[in-house]
């Protein structure tokens, strides 16, 4: 990152629109899904959701009263973006697979071919917000190694986002004895965050 220095700010308005009104958005009411755009939009808004409040959600539980003096640190906001930028791509896969897989199996969806599409639009759409491109990379080549092998009709009933429960532990800025001790605590975070989305798009989907 150069002799860029991150800061609190660096954190986008958007990242704490995202995490400080959440609880405020589940009482919104949400119009059916009945496009791919809207699909897309679902995908990236949803899966951003998840990786911010269990990375920033897990980040002020473990640092307490300290959680806002660690921003003025340039290594510790840098192993922070980092994090968030994994995780989201991780986030991003999951949730792709699972949408598509959720709709072949039961609303007999079948232009899969459209998953690719909408993940890549998402990705290439980041890049105005910074998302490293080198993560970008890696994300679009995990993404089509893991195509090669996806079961369309049961991805969504099988475990769909332990990988990216396993990127907040992964990734998390926090240190790796802390994290062994937490670990069965932040997994079940980010599922349980994950059941709100599952829950939400099974009552939303209209394709």
């Amino acid at each position: 990152m150069g002799k860029y220095k991150l800061t609190w700010r660096d954190l986008s308005w958007n990242d704490f629109k995202v995490y400080l009104f959440a609880l405020f958005k589940a009482f919104v009411p949400k119009k059916k899904l009945n496009s791919l755009d809207e699909l897309e939009n679902f995908i990236q808004t949803k899966s951003a959701w998840v990786t911010q409040v269990t990375l920033y959600g897990y980040l002020k539980t473990r640092m307490g009263t300290r959680y806002v003096l660690h921003f003025e640190n340039d290594k510790f906001m840098g192993s922070v973006n980092l994090a968030k930028w994994n995780m989201y791509s991780v986030a991003l896969q999951d949730l792709t697979f699972y949408a598509f897989s959720y709709l072949k199996a039961n609303h007999n969806y079948q232009d899969m071919q459209s998953a690719e599409e909408i993940f890549s639009k998402i990705l290439d759409d980041e890049i105005s917000n910074k998302m490293p491109s080198e993560i970008i990379e890696d994300a679009k080549r995990n993404f089509n190694e893991r195509l090669q092998n996806i079961d369309w009709d049961n991805y969504h009933s099988d475990l769909p986002f332990n990988l990216s429960a396993l990127s907040l532990y992964k990734w998390a800025p926090i240190a790796e004895e802390l994290k062994t001790l937490d670990r069965k605590i932040v997994l079940n975070s980010v599922i349980l965050k994950w059941d709100i989305v599952k829950k939400e798009f099974a009552e939303r989907v209209k394709l």
